[in-house]
């Protein structure tokens, strides 16, 4: 099977598919993902359309839409009959869950529903000109940060919630404990350099490479990805940074709809074998296979001060206290 096989929605599809009943011969399966994934998905796709044909004999077709994570959830929640979701944080998962499309044990999968691994980095112009080395930098006058809205992007919340912790692991070097009041204020000075906010990592990335900003907060793997594709930047990785998990589930009411259970249940787990996750670790992702992480370890060091999201307090206490309405990131944008 081959590329032309797929159809894809492009970056901007919300509206529902309407894809075809299963058949004994030929099955449709819509996947939903985060922008940030799309060229490793992409080649994915075709590989397992051969494995599911040497296994069954039945032709996969693919059709695919790319949006920013927190977009994505809203557009399947409101209609859009994505099979199969890939998106930047389990919260966006969550959402589907509380719209009753995904059932609530998809963390039950192996490795927790997620799929691919990464940490939250900065990109500088080549040579690094303004010796930017930790997130601290970024509140220095004159610095021009980008990193996208987490209004709509699962990947901006990844970069605010590894800024906010590097300034409570500052707090907590200081003053001996984590200090909300003062990982906030951190928050603030970084955000006054801020040159724009987009949509999505993937439109951020984009600017980035128009030569907008000096520096950009981004994923691992979106910069390593675009450095081997011979962009000239410099990736400096933060003593003190985030470890992301990206999720990964089979929307339930959609593929029952569809009769495509199956094989998007297959789907999903060929995400995490080993064929697939080499590819994921080809486009700069950490590897969640064991083994195939052990291959690349060199390529992936810890920083010192790696977190998780669990340093935080988890997805509830993140949500409630950073993205609510009356949360820290909110006070940020407004200025109290």
């Amino acid at each position: 099977m081959l590329l032309s096989g797929c159809s894809n929605a492009g970056e901007s599809t919300t509206q529902p598919a309407s894809a075809a009943p299963a058949t004994d011969g030929e099955v449709t399966l819509v996947i939903g993902a985060y922008s940030v994934a799309k060229d490793a998905v992409g080649e994915i796709l075709p590989e397992f359309q051969q494995y599911w044909k040497e296994k069954t004999g039945q032709n996969v077709r693919f059709q695919e839409s790319y949006e920013a994570s927190g977009t994505q959830a809203r557009a399947i929640a409101g209609g859009f009959e994505a099979d199969v979701t890939i998106l930047s944080l389990e919260g966006d998962v969550d959402k589907l869950v509380k719209a009753g499309l995904v059932n609530k044990d998809w963390k039950e999968a192996p490795y927790q529903g997620m799929v691919t691994r990464s940490i939250v980095v900065l990109g500088t112009r080549k040579g690094n000109p303004l010796g930017i080395h930790q997130f601290q930098d970024l509140a220095r006058p004159g610095v021009k940060v980008l990193y996208p809205n987490p209004k709509t992007s699962g990947g901006a919340q990844w970069d605010i919630n590894a800024i906010y912790g590097a300034g409570l692991k500052q707090s907590e070097r200081e003053e001996g404990q984590k200090d909300p009041a003062a990982a906030k204020a951190f928050l603030e000075a970084v955000h006054q350099n801020i040159e724009s906010l987009d949509k999505s990592g993937r439109a951020s990335m984009a600017a980035f490479e128009y030569g907008v900003g000096d520096v950009i907060v981004t994923y691992e793997n979106e910069l390593l990805a675009r450095m081997a594709k011979g962009a000239q930047y410099d990736l400096v990785v933060p003593d003190d940074t985030i470890l992301i998990e990206n999720p990964a589930a089979v929307v339930d009411s959609y593929v029952d709809k569809h009769g495509t259970r199956k094989v998007a249940e297959a789907f999903l787990d060929y995400l995490r074998t080993p064929e697939a996750q080499e590819i994921f670790t080809k486009h700069g992702f950490r590897p969640v296979d064991e083994q195939v992480m052990k291959a690349h370890r060199s390529e992936y060091p810890d920083p010192s001060g790696l977190f998780d999201i669990q340093y935080l307090g988890g997805w509830s206490e993140v949500r409630s206290s950073l993205y609510s309405k009356r949360g820290i990131w909110y006070q940020v944008l407004a200025g109290i």
